[in-house]
């Protein structure tokens, strides 16, 4: 047997070997997913700070794990925070959420991005900007989108058409946004599932 092929086995043994991790405060980290090179598969790499679990992006943004669901192979991530007294989200010096297109995570289809603080540029995207988009819900009811209010404001559902590694805010742009996991029109703002899920890739 090729001596390369024979190390390239014995690597993928020892990682498919490894069991889950150690629990991160009160939150389980199952396997693939992985804090440490002594547990889960290092490509799953996630983040145990402060007692809690993070996911980092590609631009070195650390996000609160919210949630994760093994069977479903996804989890989900805080949003970021409206700076105070902006529109602007705390993630918008780095252009919003981006991921690493090497790693096996991609942002799942159950996200609605609501954009906030939009430039009329966005206007040519195919988003709804009327006065019925959740945007508008969003700002009415949640107190810490009221800088964002009489501002234009947008949403999307993220599909299998757009890219499932970026949520995009820039400057003359939109400078805010939020997401919303398996909303329906008419749910009450209290029942809405804010976060990012994120899918994985099972390993191989």
């Amino acid at each position: 047997m090729d001596l390369v092929i024979f190390l390239l086995l014995i690597s993928v043994a020892q990682v498919s070997s490894l069991g889950a991790c150690p629990k991160c405060g009160s939150m389980e980290v199952p396997y693939p997913l992985s804090t440490d090179d002594s547990c889960g598969d290092p490509r799953y790499k996630v983040y145990c700070k402060n007692g809690g679990l993070e996911f980092l992006s590609a631009e070195g943004i650390y996000y609160e794990v919210l949630s994760i669901d093994p069977s479903a192979a996804k989890l989900v991530i805080s949003p970021p925070m409206i700076q105070n007294n902006t529109c602007n989200s705390s993630d918008l010096s780095v252009g919003g959420l981006s991921l690493d297109e090497n790693l096996p995570f991609n942002i799942s289809t159950h996200n609605t991005v609501i954009l906030l603080n939009c430039s009329s540029t966005i206007l040519l995207s195919p988003l709804n900007c009327s006065s019925n988009s959740f945007c508008r819900v969003y700002e009415d009811n949640v107190v810490e989108a009221r800088e964002c209010r009489n501002t234009l404001c947008c949403h999307y559902l993220k599909d299998s058409a757009m890219t499932s590694h970026r949520i995009r805010i820039r400057a003359g742009g939109c400078t805010a946004y939020t997401s919303v996991v398996n909303i329906k029109p008419g749910d009450p703002v209290s029942s809405w599932n804010y976060g990012i899920e994120l899918q994985w890739v099972r390993p191989s």
